[in-house]
């Protein structure tokens, strides 16, 4: 009697049913998991789509001032590349000892356009001979020649290494007002909405606000390659106005010397 009062007495073992309950728990907060919402980051179609009328005016403005700005960047990479490429050809076969006539008769030959450093010494060149082949005249008259008419093709060369300069200029200082613009039109239309709402929460104003900002986004990014063209642009046409200068200044004083000898 005593050793089955004892079995009867000793503790019982758990039920299986007990060591199955965490898988059970784990295998029902699966669904829970996986039904969280997912994020898929920051849709700038989805915000330019839903934004107001006013506000998708300036995204389209900026737009086209931005594409505008790098056709305007890559044209003029292009002619200031071949504007100093010109100008250290023509510097380099000037100075090698060429006799002038013959530089001369090379920049007018025909079906060939001039350019540059070559347009200024061709204009030079050529009020130089027309000066002097007048007879009775003052002996200085040919060189005061040659220098107006240098001038004033370094003038036409440096109108067209500065061309749409201004138009770079324009698209860096303003395209951030115009993007702030529609900007705060987007909030106060996101604003006036909520006027109809009982209860608002961040969840009512964000999308709105966010549809906002991305008028200010394309104004910062039509206006930041703008402003850095036009500040490295209008630093290499001032270079090239100061090479143009100095080789008038030295061909000048060739041209003294050509008259003073002849």
């Amino acid at each position: 009697m005593l050793p089955s009062a004892l079995l009867q007495s000793l503790p019982q073992a758990l039920p299986d049913t007990a060591a199955a309950t965490p898988v059970e728990l784990a295998a029902s907060g699966a669904p829970a998991a996986t039904a969280a919402p997912a994020d898929h980051g920051l849709n700038i179609l989805q915000l330019v789509l839903h934004a107001s009328l006013p506000v998708q005016l300036v995204m389209a403005l900026l737009l086209l001032a931005s594409l505008a700005s790098w056709v305007i960047i890559l044209r003029k990479k292009r002619v200031l590349d071949r504007a100093e490429r010109e100008a250290d050809r023509f510097e380099e076969t000037f100075w090698s000892g060429v006799e002038l006539p013959k530089l001369y008769a090379a920049a007018t030959e025909r079906h060939r356009a001039i350019e540059g450093m070559e347009a200024i010494f061709e204009a030079g060149m050529r009020e130089f001979n027309r000066a002097r082949q007048r007879r009775g005249g003052d002996p200085r008259a040919p060189l005061e020649s040659a220098q107006r008419g240098m001038r004033a093709a370094t003038s036409r060369e440096l109108d067209g290494l500065e061309r749409n300069l201004e138009f770079l200029a324009n698209v860096g200082s303003i395209s951030p007002y115009v993007g702030l613009f529609g900007t705060v039109w987007g909030i106060m239309i996101s604003f006036q909405g909520l006027a109809s709402m009982k209860e608002a929460t961040i969840a009512t104003v964000a999308p709105g606000i966010s549809e906002a900002l991305v008028a200010t986004a394309m104004g910062l990014f039509a206006a930041i390659p703008a402003v850095w063209a036009y500040n490295r642009f209008a630093t290499r046409a001032e270079r090239m106005a100061v090479r143009y200068d100095t080789f008038g200044e030295e061909f000048a004083s060739v041209l003294q010397r050509q008259a003073q000898e002849g």
